[in-house]
């Protein structure tokens, strides 16, 4: 059974102040951004919060400073709101902000930094190497195997990711992938299940499995495919199932991380779990994990979005 979720917000809204959602912004995760800034901010002003709306394309800090902004909500995705840039910006300001600082932020949001930290304390993660025009594609596919997964460092919601299975198709995807002016990784793929853990002040919430008709869980399938399903609780074991909450907080810490966040991971056919990547800002629109996650252990959206704006106070 789950357990419900030990509220630690305070339910007076005026000590919140004014409270700005950041959202939008100029990356390219913009659209999943904007919705889920709709959803914060509608939330917010149900809880009775003096919150505003803000889309951060220009301007940014004339905007905070006219709206007299005492703390702020961040739903920016992607480049520019989820890389440390803004969080760096608000500490400046010296403007309390939700999730984690600029320092962490930037290490999560950068898929080979992040890896290289969990390795280096044991965390099990997919083998990989990084990409470039010199590489040699056959010999990438001899050492990661014929199913490998080519990522843009720097981006979210699958943003520039291809799966591929050939030489020819690697070098295409790494050109692709190069597109969004970062560094590119080849991941070897892990078959088996997948799943997402919520972290949330300090707790890991109950792990989410996802199954899709995709060949992997991309953008399509994330936020417009209505047949993707999400399953809570999940058939895991109780031991599989403290595993992965002890490894997600793990991974949590080992890069600084606070406040809230979502670990992703694939399952092989071994039982073993392998992280994939952490989201310092995750997802909160219609189609997104964490609230799922959340609902689980009996928090509302409009709960949910109090408990996250709680940790910046």
């Amino acid at each position: 059974m789950l357990k419900p979720y030990q509220k630690k917000y305070n339910d007076n809204s005026s000590a919140f102040g004014r409270v700005a959602v950041l959202c939008g912004g100029m990356s390219a995760e913009r659209d999943v951004s904007l919705r889920s800034g709709d959803a914060i901010f509608t939330a917010l002003l149900r809880g009775g919060i003096d919150a505003i709306k803000i889309d951060v394309r220009k301007n940014i800090v004339e905007q905070i400073i006219d709206e007299n902004v005492d703390c702020a909500f961040i739903a920016l995705h992607g480049v520019g709101g989820e890389d440390g840039k803004v969080q760096a910006l608000l500490s400046l300001l010296g403007i309390p902000y939700t999730g984690s600082d600029h320092a962490s932020s930037a290490i999560a949001m950068n898929k080979l930094k992040a890896k290289q930290i969990w390795q280096s304390v044991g965390i099990a993660t997919p083998e990989y190497l990084v990409l470039d025009e010199r590489s040699d594609w056959e010999c990438i596919i001899t050492q990661l195997g014929n199913s490998i997964f080519v990522k843009p460092v720097l981006e979210g919601s699958s943003l520039g990711m291809s799966h591929v299975h050939t030489a020819n198709d690697l070098k295409n995807a790494f050109y692709s992938a190069a597109e969004h002016n970062c560094q590119v990784i080849a991941e070897q793929a892990i078959n088996g299940r997948e799943f997402t853990v919520t972290i949330l002040n300090g707790l890991a919430l109950p792990p989410i499995e996802l199954k899709t008709d995709h060949d992997f869980y991309d953008y399509d399938a994330k936020y417009v495919d209505t047949s993707t399903q999400y399953i809570c609780p999940t058939s895991l074991t109780d031991i599989q199932l403290e595993q992965l909450k002890r490894i997600s907080l793990h991974a949590f810490d080992e890069v600084g991380c606070s406040g809230w966040g979502r670990a992703d991971f694939m399952q092989d056919e071994k039982g073993n779990f392998y992280l994939l990547e952490l989201n310092t800002v995750p997802g909160m629109t219609d189609h997104s994990l964490v609230p799922m996650a959340a609902k689980a252990v009996g928090l509302t959206f409009d709960e949910l979005a109090l408990e996250i704006l709680s940790q910046a106070v």
